[in-house]
């Protein structure tokens, strides 16, 4: 089974706390940020994810890039995220593909439900990335105390011996 994680970009930058606040100060870093996460969310669950941003109000036509392995799509100015992400499951949905949206939006969840997609709230997501972000750290911090001594039991008088010897007296 393939899975596929749909995200409401702008819908779970609203939901993380973090995110919400740099969306303030720098709009530009909370998507880039957040994208950074799902590529680290994907990197760990091998899953696909497209991350879906709003364009309704700017001009221009749908954008799609790639940042890592996370699929990124700015949508066409008269289109909302919602759209096209029901458009993409109409289109993404088959028997060998599980799909999951994140997203807070309740109407959207039903909407997505309906289609035979799996809904995954925005704050379950969080919690997600967050456990991965602290399995990654444990994994990059060597937790254990350097090795002292020998890993061959013997006695003090014997340790003292081969010390001795090792250094030529």
């Amino acid at each position: 089974m393939n899975d596929i994680l749909i995200v409401d970009g702008y819908n779970v930058i609203g939901a993380w706390m973090e995110l919400k606040s740099l969306k303030t100060k720098e709009f530009e870093n909370a998507r880039d940020l957040l994208i950074d996460k799902m590529a680290e969310y994907q990197a760990v669950t091998g899953w696909r994810v497209i991350v879906i941003f709003d364009a309704y109000l700017i001009p221009g036509k749908e954008t799609k890039t790639h940042k890592s392995k996370v699929e990124v799509i700015y949508t066409k100015k008269s289109e909302k995220a919602d759209q096209k992400i029901e458009g993409l499951i109409r289109k993404l949905q088959n028997v060998k593909t599980r799909i999951h949206v994140a997203t807070s939006d309740m109407a959207e969840q039903w909407a997505v439900f309906s289609q035979g997609a799996l809904r995954k709230p925005s704050r379950e997501l969080i919690e997600e990335i967050k456990k991965i972000d602290r399995e990654i750290g444990a994994a990059t911090t060597n937790k254990q105390a350097p090795a002292r001594g020998t890993k061959i039991p013997m006695d003090e008088a014997t340790r003292e011996k081969l010390e001795k010897m090792r250094r030529g007296f």
